[in-house]
């Protein structure tokens, strides 16, 4: 399985507040973003998977709408995400 607990915890870890900070939008924009590259990885081999990539297209605007949020939130910490994840508009 490509995404284990030891991963998640990693990412929780390095964008998080905490190993335990699974809630925060920067945890969980950091995790969406993993997923993501994978997704978009396993459709470059599979091109005709329509399962995965109707998924693919949900993640990336459940990340999109937790950017919007945290924009409106507080935009410092909207760039810091955004300048560490390489995302781009």
């Amino acid at each position: 399985m490509y995404l284990d607990s030891e991963k998640k915890k990693e990412i929780f870890e390095k964008y998080g507040k905490s190993a335990a900070d699974t809630g925060s939008a920067e945890s969980q924009i950091a995790l969406f973003s993993f997923r993501i590259t994978r997704l978009t990885e396993h459709l470059k081999i599979n091109a005709k998977d329509f399962g995965t990539s109707r998924a693919l297209k949900m993640l990336v605007g459940k990340r999109r709408r937790l950017l919007d949020y945290l924009q409106k939130v507080d935009i410092e910490r909207y760039r810091k995400i955004i300048k560490e994840l390489g995302i781009r508009k």
